[in-house]
C-alpha cells in the first residue's frame, strides 16, 4: 500500500518508497513492482504521472486522475510554475547557501541514442545548509573522522540525475549515490549506520490546483534511513 499524501478529484500525490519504479521499462524488465500499477490496484482507477522521480529517490509523486489533467499538470511543470523542494545528506560541509549554475549535458533514456547526442542543457539548482555533523569513524585516509550536511534543494530546470550531478560538481556528492557519489564513503555509512539508500528525498511539491486554481503544497515524511541520518544532526 502506498502512503496517499492528497487527494481531490483529478489529482493525487504519494510518497514513492526509496527503490521502486514508477513505470514499467524496457531497462528493467526483471521489476514486478510499479508506483502506477500499485497505486492503480490500490484505489480503483487508472492514473497518469505528471513527472518523474527517478527509481533510487523517495517522495512525492503526483499523478493526475483523467487524461485533461495530466496535460494541465505537465503544463504547470513544463512551464516551471510548480516549486519542488528535495533533502539530500551530502558529503563534507556544505555552504551555508548558494547556486549552481552548470550546464550538463543531455543523457537520453533510449541507449541507442546515447552516442549521438552530446548536447548541452543550462541547469540550475539552489541549495541551502540545514545542518552539519562530524561523525566518529573514517571514511578518507587523511582523516579519523567524516562530516556530513543535510541539504536543502531547490532544482530550477529538470535535467535527468540534475541534483546529483550538481552536488558532485561542486564537490559533495550525496550519500548512496552509486552513479555520481563518493564509493569509499558509501561503504563508510553503510558499515557504521546501516544506510545503503541513495539519500534524496523530494520533501515538499507546490502546485496550482486543476479543480479551483489555489496553490497546494504538499510534503512528504522521511523513511527509516532518513531518521538515522536526521539523528545525527540532532546529537
Amino acid at each position: 500500500m502506498l502512503d496517499i499524501l492528497y487527494r481531490d478529484s483529478r489529482t493525487i500525490a504519494v510518497n514513492k518508497p526509496a527503490g521502486m519504479l514508477v513505470h514499467r521499462s524496457w531497462l528493467d524488465r526483471h521489476e514486478t513492482q510499479f508506483v502506477m500499477q500499485t497505486l492503480r490496484d490500490q484505489i480503483g482507477q487508472h492514473v497518469y504521472p505528471a513527472h518523474r522521480l527517478d527509481r533510487p529517490t523517495s517522495g512525492i509523486l503526483l499523478f493526475a486522475l483523467d487524461p485533461e489533467a495530466a496535460r494541465l499538470l505537465t503544463q504547470q511543470f513544463e512551464q516551471k510554475t510548480t516549486r519542488k523542494t528535495y533533502w539530500a545528506i551530502v558529503r563534507g560541509y556544505l555552504p551555508d547557501d548558494g547556486l549552481i549554475d552548470y550546464p550538463l549535458k543531455y543523457q537520453p533514456d533510449k541507449i541507442a541514442e546515447s552516442q549521438t547526442e552530446a548536447t548541452l542543457q543550462e541547469a540550475q539548482t539552489r541549495y541551502r545548509c540545514l545542518a552539519r555533523t562530524e561523525l566518529p569513524f573514517q571514511s578518507a585516509a587523511r582523516y579519523p573522522t567524516s562530516r556530513y550536511s543535510w541539504a536543502e534543494l531547490v532544482p530550477h530546470t529538470g535535467r535527468k540525475h540534475q541534483l546529483r550531478r550538481h552536488m558532485k560538481h561542486i564537490f559533495h556528492p550525496i550519500v548512496g549515490d552509486t552513479n555520481y557519489g563518493d564509493l569509499r564513503q558509501n561503504h563508510a555509512t553503510a558499515a557504521h549506520l546501516g544506510t545503503t539508500r541513495l539519500m534524496l528525498h523530494a520533501r515538499s511539491l507546490s502546485f496550482q490546483s486543476i479543480e479551483n486554481g489555489e496553490t497546494l503544497t504538499i510534503c512528504a515524511d522521511t523513511d527509516e534511513s532518513w531518521r538515522i541520518w536526521l539523528g545525527t544532526f540532532e546529537a
